[in-house]
Parts: C-alpha cells; structure tokens; sequence
C-alpha cells in the first residue's frame, strides 16, 4: 500500500511538472468516447499470491457530451485484506500496525456504476462516480463465508493532459475521496475491525491512463 501511495504521489508531480510540454487541449470534436484505467493497478501485476496483494482491476469508457459534459460507466473489482476506512496517512507514517488490522481472509467487491465528469477550466475537472457493489467474504483459503452489498460513492478532483498528433492520449492526475454509507450483511468478525475505522477514505492520489476514440 505505501509503495502504491508514493509511486502514485510521484507519478501525480511529474504530471504536474510535465504540462509545459504536454499541450492541455479540448477534446478533438471527432474523438466523442474514452478508455481508461488507474495506473495504480499496474502495482498488482504478478504478485496474485500475496497476502496484501488487492487484485484490482478497473476501467471507465465515457462519452463526451459536449465540451464541458462527460458521462460514463465504471467496471471495478478488488480483494480488501483489510478494512478500507484506515487513511492512507495512518498507514504510512507507521501510526498503527496495519498487519494487527487485517480481515480473518479477504473482502471481494465487485460492481457496474456511473459517473459524471464536468470541466471547468482548460484541463481542471470534477467527477462523481456511483458503485454499487457486490460483496463476498472469503477466508483465507479463499472458501465463500457470506455476501453482501455496499453502495460505493467517490468525489474526484484532477486535471486532463491531452498529447498526441490527434490529443488522442490522455493522463489525469487527481485526487479523490469516496465513502460507503450503505454496507449491508457483514461477517461479525469482519465487522469488528471495520467498525474501529471510518466509513470513507480521505485524498487518495491517482493517475488515470486513458486513449479516446
């Protein structure tokens, strides 16, 4: 986690330094549609066996109403060894023993939602994702315990950098917070290190890697 949380920070502030050479532009009126995925993800390739290992995948493919309107669909699924409500700071500054707070196994979340993104001056935008989510428990031999539903929200604030012959490439640096109101059927023993944490996660870092077409 702390090596995906700096990678991230770095990855954020060569962004920002970079816009000089990156022409920040409108989207191509011919280009209405967008693929993308956090880069964040490339962090759990090959170490599918690790205990702190989260499997994350995740795409959004958005269309582009008009200049400043940005619809779009979100697929995402990830495997939580510990409770989501921990801030990243806590973590990375040691301030607990995260090992302490790990799940008896794993929490599997797996959902379809939408999301809106507004722009708001040259490259500045923010977005609003709904998700949600299918639940299964697991222990650590991965054997089903129980299902359950969250309702997942996130609130993103970022900037877009196009580049290209056609400003078909695309990076958003952002930051994001989400919180999960809605969290039904958990495991008691699940419950219980999920109850000592907050139900939303505060300015997570991300870089989103995105082509339009």
């Amino acid at each position: 986690m702390k090596k995906l949380l700096i990678i991230c920070l770095a990855l954020c502030t060569f962004s920002v330094f970079a816009q000089e050479n990156l022409e920040a532009s409108q989207t191509n009126t011919s280009l209405k549609y967008r693929f993308s995925f956090p880069a964040i993800i490339l962090g759990n390739i090959g170490k599918g066996g690790e205990r702190t290992n989260t499997q994350h995948i995740e795409f959004h493919v958005k269309k582009e109403l008009d200049a400043k309107n940005i619809i779009g669909v979100k697929f995402a699924t990830w495997r939580l060894f510990q409770p989501m409500g921990i801030q990243w700071w806590d973590d990375l500054t040691n301030k607990i023993d995260s090992k302490t707070e790990f799940y008896p196994g794993y929490l599997r979340e797996t959902g379809i939602g939408l999301s809106y993104q507004r722009m708001l001056w040259k490259g500045l935008f923010a977005s609003v994702e709904v998700l949600p989510q299918y639940k299964t428990y697991l222990d650590l031999n991965n054997k089903k315990i129980a299902n359950g539903f969250k309702l997942y929200t996130s609130y993103h604030v970022g900037y877009h950098f196009a580049f290209g012959k056609k400003k078909q490439f695309f990076i958003e640096p952002q930051f994001h917070c989400q919180n999960w109101m809605i969290d039904t059927n958990t495991p008691d023993a699940f419950k219980q290190l999920d109850n000592k944490w907050d139900s939303y996660f505060l300015f997570e870092p991300n870089l989103y890697l995105g082509i339009k077409f």
